[in-house]
């Protein structure tokens, strides 16, 4: 957990070793949902893009939606319960499949612009 809140857990999303983000996940926002991401720590997967605006990585992760919205803003960090995507939003987006909020990236989101098929995103809490 963070040092500051149990509400925001403080993450580090690395793309292939290269560039790292900051994220955090907010509980108040989806606390299940959270909670499962939590749990499967650290994870990693194959980064792939809709568009230019939204950034994805499959996980295993198997979480019903929780609070579900097609719109979301730069930054944003979400679920998406049908196929067990964390996905990324570069740009302010209407999403054709409702998804889960679940926190936003902190720093460095440009860097998600840079991403290629085959590159792995690895996701882990800060300070481990």
């Amino acid at each position: 957990m963070s040092a500051g809140s149990v509400s925001k857990i403080d993450l580090v999303l690395s793309l292939n070793g290269k560039a790292q983000l900051t994220m955090e996940l907010k509980r108040h926002l989806a606390p299940k949902t959270v909670g499962s991401i939590l749990r499967v720590l650290p994870l990693e997967g194959n980064a792939h893009m809709i568009g230019s605006s939204i950034a994805f990585v499959d996980t295993t992760l198997t979480a019903g939606g929780e609070k579900l919205r097609t719109l979301f803003k730069k930054g944003n960090v979400a679920f998406m319960a049908s196929n067990g995507s964390i996905c990324f939003f570069l740009q302010d987006t209407t999403s054709s499949k409702p998804m889960t909020l679940v926190g936003r990236i902190t720093s460095n989101l440009e860097a998600l612009n840079e991403i290629k098929p085959g590159d792995v995103f690895s996701i882990s809490q800060a300070g481990t």
